[in-house]
Formats: C-alpha cells, structure tokens, sequence
C-alpha cells in the first residue's frame, strides 16, 4: 500500500510516500517559509537518490507547495511513481477537531469539527483544511485519515489539564488543557526508551511551534500547549503564554479585536519581540551582529523552555532523560547549550563538542552527567503512516 503522508507545519510543508507495511521511505519532500518570497524547498528520491531543491523560491500558499511537490512525485526522472491514482490513501497530522480524537478517517462531519475548532487554531486548521480539501479535488476517491495532535495527551491527570476557572464552564465547553504536537511526542517518548528504562522524559518540540511535555512511563503527564495553540512558550509569529487581560486592556486603549489578535497570531513570538524575522537561524545572525532585541528573543525563549523545565522536574519528581526536536531542537546547538547550562543544578552536564557537531540525532550529555541529554530528529510522519495504515486495516475487517 502507497500512503502519501502530509504533515503541514506553521510556516512549512513535509511530505513522505511510504510502502506500507514495510515502512519503506520512497521519496520525500520538506518546505520552508511558507507565505514568503524566499520560500526553501527540498525533494529527494529515496530510491535512486535524485533530488530537486529551489531557494528563495516565491511559496506564498500552501496549495503552491504541494503543487510543487505533486510535480516532482510523478516526475519521469525524479518521481517515485508515474501518476498520483497509485497513492492508496493520505495521511495527516491534524491538529483539533470538536467531538473528535485520536485517528479518524476525515469525512464531511471531521472536516467541520475542524471548521468549528477554527477559532481555537486559526492558522493551523485553516491550512489542514485547506490542503485536505486541495487533495480531496485531486484525489476524490482516496481515503484522506487524521491523526489529531491532541490524542496523546489524553493521559494527562485532569489536576493537570484543569484551569481554575468555572467548573460548569469545564462540563460545558471542554476548556481545559489540550496538549499539541501528539505526533512528535509518541516518535519522541518510543525512540527516548529504547536504550534504556526512562521513567521520566521531558522532551523539548522546538520549531516554528514550540512546546514542552513531561513523558511519565512512556505517558503525556503535562503539556506546555493549552486549550489552544496560543499557549506555552513564544512560537515564530504566536505569543505563547500571556496574561488574559491583556485583552480587554488593549480593547480599552482603543485597539480593535481583530488588531489584538493579528498581535497574538502573527505578529507576536520571536517576530514581535526580535523585530527581525520570525526564523531563529536570521535571529541568531542579527544576535550575533549586535541586535539588542534579536539576542532579547533568544533570552526569552531560553528563559521560557527553562522555566516548563523546571515546572515538569517538580511534577514528575526528577528528569532521567531531557530530549530535543523539531527543526530547532535538532539544529540549534546555541539554545540547547542556553538551555542546559541554565538547568545545570538538575543533574545535566553537557558534552560540549558533541552538542555543537549534532544535527538531527545523538547524545549530546557528558558521560558524567546524571541526566542523559538526546537530540532526536523528529519522524511524524512514520507514526503517521503506521497509525494511517492501522486504521484502513481496521475499516477493512
């Protein structure tokens, strides 16, 4: 079986054609920057090595970047099959729908959950929506399967997820914490224990969105994420984590409410606060050249991870494993070396030559350190596929 796996991030695109069940990788494609002039884009053949890649490229859409990669996936030299009817089904990581969790297939009552839940993820939903709905027009008869963020942390104690506000409001409407980025977390939490019995794993999702989870026996335990994605720490364009009044304050200085939330949503995070750009590779070079607010950027990202760090070690009871990914996590050496060495007293000790050679996976802690430190590529799309794969097997039965 083909599935064709679409992971829409933020400000990117990933692809991956799976040969199921044998988990083989036929091809790949990930996209950067996506709604700019300069997007990046990357496709690779895994089965005969030929690539394709385009820098500051216009990607203004993401109907733009799957176009691209549609191109090349059935390409006569670069393709991994000869016509888009083979892929079998479409798997994606989907953020929230109301009524639904876990992995579902997405038909007509999904796809309006998701439009329901709109308001709670704006700009991820509008784009999972989008593109479903792109691939639905060219591929009307393939099965299109969701795999919703917030399924993992299910497990969260509800003295965990519970807000102090009305408890009617809780039974009514379900505002309480749901947790995100469920699909990096299942690949982060099986490969942190595989060489070793980890009973308490922080892992750190630093990317375009960014967000912190306290793994307890293999389990979500806590979540940085909220009821929605505006929560936790700073993200590329989103806030993160701010006093509700800010709000009803705003609208009293005469401040519309469709100006505070472009505030909250897109001109917000480490682009509102750097006054740069809303990638942290350009902030780090503006840090470097002397750009007081870039570097402040960095401070309050740092300050931010370190500080769920530290809630999390104090719910868990201690940390036997901290664990970075996401496309920062994986190729920042400068904030896991901020990072670590702000949390130094818990028991981590980090090896400072491996940390600044590792990009993607490895150990990056000193053979001393009480608390082993791992960078973990992040691989969404393969529990994806196996959960896409999981779910058409059980509707064949």
């Amino acid at each position: 079986m083909y599935i064709l796996i679409s992971n829409v991030g933020s400000t990117s695109l990933k692809f991956k054609l799976y040969r199921m069940p044998e988990e083989e990788v036929l091809c790949e494609a990930k996209i950067e920057k996506i709604g700019s002039t300069d997007g990046i884009y990357h496709y690779k053949n895994d089965i005969n090595g030929r690539t394709h890649g385009e820098e500051s490229t216009p990607l203004k859409t993401y109907a733009a970047g799957i176009n691209m990669f549609l191109s090349d996936l059935c390409d006569k030299e670069l393709g991994a099959i000869d016509s888009v009817n083979k892929v079998q089904a479409i798997g994606f990581k989907t953020v929230i729908s109301k009524g639904f969790n876990g992995t579902v297939e997405l038909d007509d009552r999904v796809m309006q959950g998701m439009k329901d839940y709109l308001f709670i993820a704006p700009v991820h939903n509008a784009a999972y929506i989008s593109a479903i709905e792109q691939f639905r027009g060219i591929l009307p008869e393939t099965p299109m399967v969701g795999v919703f963020e917030t399924s993992f942390h299910r497990t969260i104690p509800l003295e965990n997820r519970l807000y102090p506000l009305p408890y009617e409001w809780f039974e009514k409407y379900g505002l309480a914490k749901n947790g995100y980025h469920g699909a990096s977390f299942t690949y982060v939490s099986g490969e942190a224990r595989r060489d070793g019995d980890y009973k308490k794993i922080i892992g750190c999702h630093l990317g375009g969105s960014s967000s912190i989870c306290a793994i307890k026996d293999g389990k979500s335990f806590d979540s940085s994420f909220g009821f929605s994605l505006q929560t936790g720490l700073p993200h590329a364009n989103r806030s993160g984590d701010a006093d509700p009044y800010v709000v009803p304050f705003l609208e009293d200085q005469g401040m519309s409410f469709e100006e505070i939330r472009e505030g909250l949503d897109k001109k917000g995070g480490l682009l509102g606060i750097s006054g740069v750009s809303n990638d942290l590779r350009e902030i780090e070079e503006a840090a470097n050249a002397g750009n007081e607010r870039a570097q402040l950027a960095i401070d309050v990202f740092v300050t931010d991870i370190v500080r769920y760090i530290g809630a999390f070690y104090a719910e868990m009871g201690g940390m036997d494993k901290l664990v970075f990914t996401g496309g920062i996590g994986e190729n920042s050496s400068l904030i896991r070396r901020l990072v670590c060495e702000r949390i130094g007293h818990l028991g981590i000790e980090l090896d400072a030559q491996k940390n600044e050679k590792t990009r993607g996976n490895g150990i990056i802690s000193a053979e001393a350190s009480k608390v082993k430190v791992q960078v973990i590529a992040a691989n969404e799309e393969l529990g994806i596929a196996r959960e896409t794969f999981r779910c058409l097997k059980e509707k064949e039965k």
